[in-house]
């Protein structure tokens, strides 16, 4: 029987899309400026490419949803197959920047957990993941 190589790392590059919402005014002494950010909130879908530590690598469909769980912060679901099968993660992300988020994520089914980095761009976004197992990139979408 084929070993089942543990694809965790691209259980959050799924749904991943981004809505673009604005900042309260940020003022200086003679200038004000509106930042726009970027939320994750809602469904994300895409995929990528899950490079395992044992070897080899494996392409991924995922599928994700990101709900808030604080002013700059988000719970996320996601689910993601390879050819290995299919595995189901959590994830808690937080804003670093105006479209920067950053957190850890957990697959309780391996129990293995790692390091989640998102940069949006307009209504996508690329997704790194890193643990001991391996890593994954991630391209997502709304």
């Amino acid at each position: 029987m084929p070993r089942r190589i543990p694809i965790e790392i691209c259980g959050f590059a799924a749904a991943a899309a981004l809505t673009l919402g604005g900042l309260p005014n940020l003022c200086s002494a003679q200038v004000s400026k509106k930042v726009t950010v970027a939320s994750l909130e809602g469904s994300w879908n895409g995929g990528g490419t899950v490079s395992f530590a044992a070897g080899g690598s494996e392409q991924a469909r995922c599928r994700a949803r990101f709900s808030r769980a604080g002013e700059h912060s988000y719970a996320v679901n996601a689910t993601c197959a390879t050819a290995s099968g299919k595995a189901a993660q959590t994830a808690t992300v937080r804003q670093v920047g105006s479209n920067r988020y950053s957190g850890n994520f957990y697959n309780s089914e391996y129990s293995i957990s790692g390091v989640i980095d998102i940069v949006v761009h307009g209504s996508s976004q690329t997704v790194r993941l890193i643990s001991d197992s391996g890593s994954a990139v991630l391209n997502l979408s709304r």
